[in-house]
């Protein structure tokens, strides 16, 4: 790989964060505004259209973020019940209980749940190109009844997220 690609993708790799959000609030915010059943028809709206490429791109960044916090075994961050380590969240439920908010980082709630998170972008993401690419079919309807079941879920994961940021906000303030 030349240097000046593997500059840019590193460049790219360490802004996914705010691509993925910015795409993800974005699509969230104006879905309300989007009339699309088993095909995009030929006299979208704009919004259609928009919802439909930038879903599209924001798909392919999303499956980039989940693949660059998988790597390198940060799964077992995310991801601490697949190696059966419950230790950091059972110790931080018990601290919740004297008043002490949860650590960002490690394999603590905070990270569990930003790994449901990841899934949950993950199956937008799979459902919706698959949607994209049954349009016309039968089988179109169905896919587009798991994205839409799965983007609510997402919704759902970013309204925790953001309060878990605040969370996190209160305990650097704290701390310094």
């Amino acid at each position: 790989m030349s240097q000046k690609l593997s500059t840019f993708v590193r460049a790219i790799a360490e802004k996914l964060h705010v691509i993925v959000i910015t795409l993800s609030v974005f699509l969230v915010v104006t879905s309300p505004w989007i009339i699309i059943g088993r095909r995009l028809r030929s006299n979208a709206s704009i919004w259609d259209n928009l919802h439909v490429y930038v879903g599209l791109i924001a798909a392919v960044f999303g499956l980039l973020f989940l693949i660059k916090n998988v790597l390198n075994s940060h799964w077992r961050q995310f991801f601490p019940w697949l190696s059966l380590d419950f230790s950091q969240c059972v110790d931080e439920i018990k601290q919740l209980k004297h008043g002490k908010l949860p650590s960002s980082g490690g394999k603590g709630i905070f990270s569990v749940v930003e790994g449901i998170g990841l899934v949950l972008m993950a199956l937008v993401s799979i459902t919706g190109i698959v949607w994209f690419m049954t349009q016309g079919s039968s089988d179109a309807l169905v896919w587009r009844k798991y994205h839409i079941l799965f983007a609510q879920g997402f919704v759902g994961f970013l309204a925790i997220h953001i309060v878990f940021a605040m969370f996190h906000i209160i305990d650097m303030v704290r701390n310094s």
